[in-house]
């Protein structure tokens, strides 16, 4: 018997582990965070927030700005490429092997180190006898000099994607890099390499944990997997076949989904909350769609007159259902978030405007801003 996709919906947005209240948070909150939901994106644009810091505080509450910092230097998250450039759990680094070593599907540093083969050594001399050091370390203001930055930065970059340095912290947000062994504890430097097999199941098994339900599609584009339907499928189908996953058909008569054995198919209401737009629901849009109806769209790309709803958007969600686009941005000096504009979904129901207002209001404390104020119109 097929089971019912809002029951579907209603277990993906419980999975999310959205905080029902307002709390405060601390390290082992926000490690367990990132390692519940295998993979966080990182985003420079600070409007509101940074994205990891708004994907985070939607589901454990406000923590201090040196938290991912240190668990960084601590060797107990890292960074790398997943989704996006993503926080980690630290015990994934093995599984990432076969894309530093060039198998995988960033192949940019292989030109960078080609093109600019002369600066790798000087780079890494420079790293190992002064520190951790930023792109910017290495720009050359006097014109006469040998490092430019936009070959350095390439270099550094390449060298990062190989697994050569790892990101041991970021200044203003920009990445500081350092040699891998000092930033990756030799444990998991030392871990064989599992095989595509063990990887690839693993990625399955976390991404569906995460989600409490996806579909094929989903959980390849919840790690960016290269080869389609056919590199993934035959994996989902050994770990139906072993009891770890089961395969959900769906009432709407679409693609089954997979989810672990014995879940329930229900979950909590998700509370009033604006969602990041790098947030991991919103990551696979036909899913989104399909559970919910409701096509997100991102436009801090875009020309302003392009933009249909605004600059930095955040849906708003409540219980299972997206109720609304708000465009806020964070006034830190005058201690205000404020809504530029809100633009609700033509199906919304019951006071979406008071849902809103209790959204913000959280976010705003939060962010540790003193009030909200919305446009008028």
């Amino acid at each position: 018997m097929a089971v019912s996709l809002a029951a579907i919906r209603r277990l993906v947005v419980g999975s999310q582990g959205f905080a029902a209240r307002f709390r405060r948070a601390d390290e082992a909150d926000v490690e367990a965070a990132i390692r519940r939901l295998s993979a966080v994106q990182l985003d420079s644009i600070s409007t509101v927030d940074r994205a990891h810091r708004l994907t985070l505080s939607a589901r454990v509450g406000a923590f201090p700005a040196g938290t991912v910092p240190q668990l960084l230097r601590d060797g107990r998250v890292f960074e790398y490429w997943a989704h996006e450039v993503s926080l980690l759990p630290i015990e994934l680094w093995p599984h990432f092997h076969s894309t530093m070593n060039g198998s995988g599907h960033w192949g940019m540093h292989d030109r960078a180190l080609r093109l600019h083969a002369d600066l790798v050594e000087p780079i890494l001399a420079r790293i190992r006898d002064e520190g951790p050091l930023a792109s910017r370390d290495f720009e050359d203001r006097g014109g006469g000099g040998m490092w430019n930055w936009k070959p350095s930065k390439m270099v550094l970059d390449a060298l990062w994607d190989r697994g050569v340095l790892a990101i041991s912290g970021r200044r203003s947000f920009q990445r500081a890099y350092d040699l891998t062994e000092r930033v990756i504890p030799r444990h998991w430097l030392d871990a064989p390499p599992p095989t595509e097999a063990e990887t690839l199941r693993t990625w399955a098994l976390l991404a569906v944990a995460a989600h409490g339900a996806l579909t094929e599609a989903a959980i390849r584009e919840h790690w960016r997997l290269k080869g389609g339907r056919a590199r993934l499928q035959p994996h989902l189908d050994a770990l139906v076949a072993d009891g770890r996953l089961e395969e959900l058909d769906v009432d709407d008569g679409g693609t089954p989904f997979y989810a672990l054995p014995g879940t329930e198919l229900d979950g909590d209401p998700a509370p009033p909350v604006l969602v990041c737009p790098f947030d991991n629901v919103l990551w696979h849009r036909p899913l989104l769609e399909r559970l919910f109806g409701f096509k997100h769209v991102i436009e801090v790309y875009k020309r302003e007159h392009e933009r249909m709803y605004g600059y930095y958007v955040l849906p708003l969600l409540v219980g299972d259902r997206f109720l609304g686009r708000a465009d806020v941005k964070a006034d830190r000096a005058e201690g205000v978030l404020r809504i530029r504009r809100f633009t609700p979904e033509a199906k919304a129901r019951g006071n979406v405007e008071a849902k809103l207002e209790k959204a913000a209001a959280r976010l705003a404390r939060i962010l540790g801003l003193e009030r909200v104020e919305r446009a008028p119109g």
